[in-house]
């Protein structure tokens, strides 16, 4: 029986090695090797099939359930799909780790943190949310690869923060994919398995995480099964519809009353909430804004409202729902709480600033009170501010 399995990146050099005979590397895994399971370049027997051994890289909660199937696989003695399991991950801050490490030690894996990814032999290496480039030669150590789990429909949202700007970007439809990575360049490899599926409407980025993250650990397991044969009939990525996702900075948290619509808004509280609060400022002051909604349409009807002169960013608090009303480009979103010096809820901040400051000027029109967008430095601003400080003292 021969196993083909396609070479990593690019195709494959006409004839191989030098006078058109496969090179030692690629010898074993085009089924070349003269023993039955075949080797590659360093001599290392190349498996044909299950069980496997698997080098795993991952840190956060969508690859710690990638993870989570694997070691299921290797706790079911029955089935002999994973024989060897162990685990890279980044360092962390916290003394816990991040959530890829934290399953890790519990579940007594073997555990290192990059760049050490331990000196063991594997076949397949398998990467989920891992954030850093792999190198050829590293990608070289494993027969089979290095297979990645993907939350989106590559080529669609290739970078790091794929499921934060499908939500950002009301995204109707999403999904998984199973590709073999390449070095050098991230979420370009040929993909192995894909599957779509609905985005649920009005979900968070954490809501769509959480559903992602089982149909990537059971996509990755049905790949394994077929490990050979999936590479084999792995196809390249289309060439249109490609998009990039990369990370959020703080500058994204920042509220545009003037140029966003509350869908956007919305969207964006739903993609980031969770990670950044959104922020704006008050006069003058940060203020960040932790539990946005929709504004009911019986509220917009409501006579006060809709008889007062207001511009993007005029804040109104509506005592019947207890929220306050922001007004944004096209309409108003409703804000429950905020943060400011310390958590207050819609009615708390009424009472402890827009009442005294309406007590204090009774002539103020509403669109006097108001949250104004807030433009946070650049990184070149930032470093002429440091260059400036220093050049005072």
């Amino acid at each position: 029986m021969r196993v083909l399995v396609r070479r990593c990146w690019g195709p494959r050099p006409v004839g191989g090695g030098p006078g058109g005979k496969p090179s030692p590397q690629w010898r074993a895994l085009a089924g070349l090797g003269g023993s039955p399971c075949g080797e590659d370049g360093r001599g290392v027997r190349v498996r044909e099939k299950p069980p496997w051994r698997v080098l795993f890289f991952g840190t956060d909660q969508f690859a710690r359930e990638a993870l989570r199937a694997l070691h299921a696989a290797r706790e079911n003695k029955e089935e002999e799909l994973i024989e060897k399991l162990e685990v890279v991950t980044v360092p962390s801050p916290s003394p816990k780790g991040l959530p890829v490490k934290q399953y890790a030690v519990q579940s007594q894996l073997p555990v290192y943190e990059w760049p050490d990814v331990g000196s063991g032999e594997y076949d397949v290496g398998v990467v989920a949310s891992f954030g850093r480039l792999l190198s050829e030669a590293l990608i070289l150590k494993f027969p089979y690869g290095v297979l990645n789990v993907h939350p989106s429909c590559l080529p669609r949202w290739r970078g790091p923060a794929p499921i934060i700007h499908t939500v950002l970007h009301g995204d109707t439809v999403t999904g998984v994919t199973i590709m073999q990575i390449r070095p050098k360049r991230f979420d370009v490899g040929p993909i192995l398995k894909q599957e779509a599926v609905p985005v649920p409407p009005k979900s968070t980025a954490k809501e769509l995480e959480e559903v992602l993250s089982r149909l990537g650990a059971n996509m990755l397991i049905s790949v394994l099964k077929n490990l050979p044969e999936s590479l084999s009939n792995g196809r390249q990525q289309p060439t249109e519809g490609v998009t990039h996702a990369p990370k959020i900075s703080a500058g994204t948290s920042c509220i545009k009353w003037e140029e966003q619509t509350s869908e956007q808004i919305l969207r964006l509280y739903r993609a980031i909430g969770t990670i950044i609060p959104l922020q704006t400022l008050w006069m003058d002051n940060t203020i960040k804004l932790l539990d946005l909604v929709e504004v009911n349409s019986s509220v917009l009807t409501d006579p006060k409202l809709r008889e007062q002169p207001v511009i993007p960013g005029s804040v109104i608090y509506h005592k019947q729902s207890q929220i306050l009303l922001v007004c944004c480009k096209d309409g108003w979103i409703g804000v429950r709480s905020v943060m400011f010096k310390k958590t207050l809820t819609a009615t708390d901040f009424y009472n402890g600033y827009l009442h005294p400051w309406y007590q204090k000027d009774s002539q103020a029109q509403p669109r006097q009170c108001r949250f104004q967008t807030l433009r946070l430095p650049t990184k070149k601003q930032k470093k002429k501010i440091v260059a400036m400080q220093q050049c005072i003292k």
